[in-house]
């Protein structure tokens, strides 16, 4: 099996790892950067995004300077997106005319533009699709995963998602392995919003958790904040059963306690006194719950879905909230019927 993987950040690279570790499939992994490819072909790492992990010998090395990229993956059995939220458009675009499967690996909502809203990734493809991909067809891989383990092959499950049975298997194919075990499932709209929102509320449990609120206050969150996720979802048009599996519950709880979330990081370091620029500056990475938010409760509104953790993660990110009255702000609200 012939897999591109798109985007050498630390999750495509590890994903593209885990994928060529098995002999049986042929995996190139493409930077846009020639100069970061050339240093992976070399030493055969990405020291920028995943020190340290060695690349499998059969994983192949490609840059923009090899080829056009929808030549480059006209050739494949299955091309992944590895890109942040901000890279998916442009893209989906570049891979104008591809005629295979093409699934992305992104969580988030697209930053949303004057007078329209941000979308998800199904949303953006459906845009471009009658344009550009009219024979293709495509899905989502995600579920609870940092990329450091994947990569070092420890246990993982993820979920491939997509309304296209030839493209939950071809997911499956090319990643379910040893360390790896990749569930299929058809609603598509609900894991993409499962794996956007649950780094929204990661901010909020990051705060509770640097504000040494107590686990009580963290299982509180992450139990309501499943709520919230579930609303919005079923608002979207998903199912909501998928909310109790890999890419609801699961991801939302290694998002919000894991040590290596970067969305986490960003409520710990709010709750220090930090400044927002000063959080994001930080990590080195992008932490997609920060450029989505305001996304989030956009569309939520415009639903008529009730959002109150998300509303004050917000207000935080904007400032107009502090901290401590971002919790005291959902501790006052009047007391409801847990729905």
């Amino acid at each position: 099996m012939r897999v591109l993987v798109i985007g050498a950040g630390a999750w495509g690279t590890a994903l593209a790892v885990s994928a060529a570790r098995d002999g049986h499939r042929r995996v190139s992994l493409w930077s846009r950067d020639v100069a970061q490819a050339a240093e992976m072909g070399s030493l055969r790492q990405n020291r920028r995004y995943l020190p340290g992990m060695e690349l499998p010998v059969g994983l192949h090395i490609a840059h923009a300077g090899d080829a056009p990229l929808a030549a480059l993956a006209q050739a494949q059995d299955l091309v992944v997106v590895g890109t942040p939220m901000a890279g998916l458009r442009s893209t989906l675009s570049a891979l104008a005319g591809v005629r295979v499967p093409v699934v992305w690996l992104c969580k988030g909502f697209e930053t949303a533009q004057p007078g329209a809203q941000g979308l998800l990734g199904h949303e953006i493809w459906a845009q471009l699709a009658p344009q550009h991909l009219p024979d293709a067809s495509c899905g989502v891989l995600s579920g609870p995963s940092f990329a450091q383990e994947v990569a070092r092959g420890q246990p993982t499950a993820l979920v491939a998602a997509s309304p296209h049975a030839d493209v939950r298997d071809a997911m499956v194919r090319a990643f379910h392995g040893p360390s790896l075990r990749v569930y299929a499932n058809d609603d598509m709209v609900g894991v993409e919003v499962g794996g956007a929102v649950k780094n929204v509320l990661a901010i909020a449990t990051g705060l509770c958790d640097g504000l040494q609120l107590g686990l009580n206050a963290r299982a509180a969150l992450i139990t309501r904040g499943l709520a919230e996720i579930t609303r919005l979802g079923l608002a979207l048009g998903a199912r909501a059963d998928t909310f109790m599996g890999l890419s609801g519950l699961g991801d939302l709880v290694l998002t919000a306690t894991g040590d290596l979330s970067r969305n986490r990081k960003v409520g710990l370091l709010l709750a220090q006194g930090q400044t927002l620029q000063q959080a994001v500056d930080s990590l080195g990475h992008v932490a997609e719950g920060v450029y989505c938010a305001r996304t989030v409760v956009q569309r939520a509104r415009h639903l008529g879905v009730d959002m109150p953790i998300a509303d004050a993660v917000v207000a935080l990110l904007d400032g107009a909230l502090r901290p401590d009255e971002a919790v005291g702000r959902l501790m006052g609200r009047d007391p409801a019927a847990e729905l």
